[in-house]
Formats: structure tokens, sequence, C-alpha cells
């Protein structure tokens, strides 16, 4: 058996509690705050996609509508489209509606073989890990005259290693859920191309269609993700893994997405540099 935990305490301090780092090769230049590093992930997509600051606006709508229902979201309050819009901005085309705001938390989950699962509490309904994986690549995205700035190679890298251990050919269609690394709105439309969840530049598209809705065809973050449920950031990890478990369980109260067999959960991590992907699944 075997206890992993996550906890951060970061309302105390607010910004100065996250590491700091400056810009490799540069003695002065500090790192771009994460804001701005990932507003350059909104601009170019905007030019490569067509997409819309509304496009952003509808994810952080959609997330705020998911928290309401979860008992221990940070933001249990829905927001108007307007609302988003509207919103004092953070970094061009970030504003404060698109951004995770700091949180405290932890989560704490137990893994053990499916031989002795049955010999503990709720028997009857744990859920089988089927894979996981993790990418790394450069935290230095801004020096890669190939990075696109549209993808996170670690994404796309970590979620092909995750569903050939799976055995998962067609996500999109055996994918019932997932909670994906929200940190911006622009990073949910994003990871859900990544992780094969919809077509290249046709994720704004679908969520307008209704696809990643907690009733949809793959419902997305319907904790509310870390944009409304919250970000705290040394437990982010393990908190995704915990609300895919319940939902898979069927014991996801006010939020319980129809159906739910198999769940992903998608941790990401510096500039795009770092992600896991875990893939449960009910019992056989």
């Amino acid at each position: 058996m075997t206890l992993a935990c996550g906890v951060e305490k970061l309302m105390d301090e607010g910004g100065r509690g996250l590491p700091g780092t400056t810009v490799m090769g540069h003695p002065v230049l500090p790192r771009p705050s994460a804001p701005a590093m990932f507003c350059l992930l909104a601009t170019r997509s905007f030019h490569e996609f067509g997409w819309r600051k509304e496009d952003l606006a509808r994810v952080a709508v959609k997330n705020h509508e998911n928290g309401y229902y979860h008992p221990k979201a940070h933001f249990r309050m829905k927001i108007t489209l307007e609302q988003a819009m509207n919103a004092p901005m953070i970094a061009d085309p970030l504003g404060r509606y698109d951004c995770c705001a700091m949180s405290d938390g932890s989560a704490a989950l137990i893994l053990t073989r499916p031989e002795l699962a049955e010999s503990y509490a709720h028997a009857d309904d744990y859920v089988l890990v089927k894979s996981n994986s993790l990418s790394v690549h450069t935290a230095y995205p801004w020096y890669d005259p190939k990075f696109k700035f549209t993808c996170a190679p670690a994404t796309i890298d970590a979620a092909k290693m995750a569903y050939k251990e799976a055995n998962i050919t067609n996500p999109r269609k055996e994918i019932d859920l997932a909670e994906v690394h929200d940190c911006f709105t622009i990073t949910e439309l994003l990871n859900c191309q990544d992780l094969q969840l919809c077509d290249q530049g046709k994720a704004a598209e679908e969520l307008q269609k209704g696809t990643f809705n907690w009733d949809g065809e793959t419902a997305i973050n319907p904790s509310g993700g870390l944009k409304s449920f919250g970000h705290p950031i040394g437990s982010t990890g393990c908190r995704m893994v915990q609300e895919v478990t319940k939902q898979l369980q069927g014991r996801a109260e006010g939020r319980q997405v129809p159906d739910a067999k198999i769940g992903l959960a998608h941790n990401l991590g510096g500039a795009y540099a770092v992600c896991s992907v875990t893939i449960l699944g009910q019992r056989d």
C-alpha cells in the first residue's frame, strides 16, 4: 500500500510564496510571470486558429458553473460571459477570470494492488489505475525556434504513452471525463487538443457546442477545474485524481458525470514543460 499526499499553503505569502528564477542566459532579467508566459499561447492561438477572447471567456463561465456545485470549491459562484469579457486585464488577452487564483489545500490518495483492495472500505467501488505517464520538455520554450506556442509537447507525449498503456485508441470516444490543468482558460482549450479530445484548432468550437460540458460528450473539469475549484499547487495533481475517482465511483455529489467509466487526470508544470497523465477506470 502507498499513500500519496500533496499540500500547499500560499494564502499567507501570495506570489512571494512561489519559487522564482532568472531567465537562463541572462543575469538580470526575471523569468516571466505565469500570466505573461501563458498569454503567449493565447495570442498565438488567436492568430493560428482565429480564436477570440470570447472563446476564453466561455471556458471561465463553464468552469465557474461546474465549481458552483462542488462543496469544496474555492469559488462557488457562477459568472456571465459579460463578466468574464469585461474583467480587468492581467496579461493581454488574459483577464481576471482567465487566470486561476492562489489557494490553500491538500489531497491524499491510497494506492494498492487490486487483490488487496477488496479487503478495505469501499471495496465494492475501488477504481483501477490503467496507466500513468510523465513527459518533460524544456522549461524555456522561448529559446526554442521550433516551439509553436499552440501546443505543449510534454502533454502530447505523455498522452500518447498513457493511451498506449491503457489500450485506448480513440480518446474522444473512450474518455468520459477529464480533469485538465486549466491554470488559464487558454490552457484548457489547448490541453483538449493535445490530449486528442478534439481536432487541432477546434477546441473553442467544441466548447461552444457543449461537447465539454459536464453532460457533454467528454466532460472537462466537472469539479470546476483550477479556475473555480482552486489551484493549491502542491496538491492539485492528487486532487485531480481524487475527483476522477469520485466520478467513477458515482459519488461526485451534485456534479456527477452520467455513466462515467473511464476518466483522465492531466497535470502540467512549469512553462508547459512537464506533464503527467493518469487514466483511471472502473473494474473490468
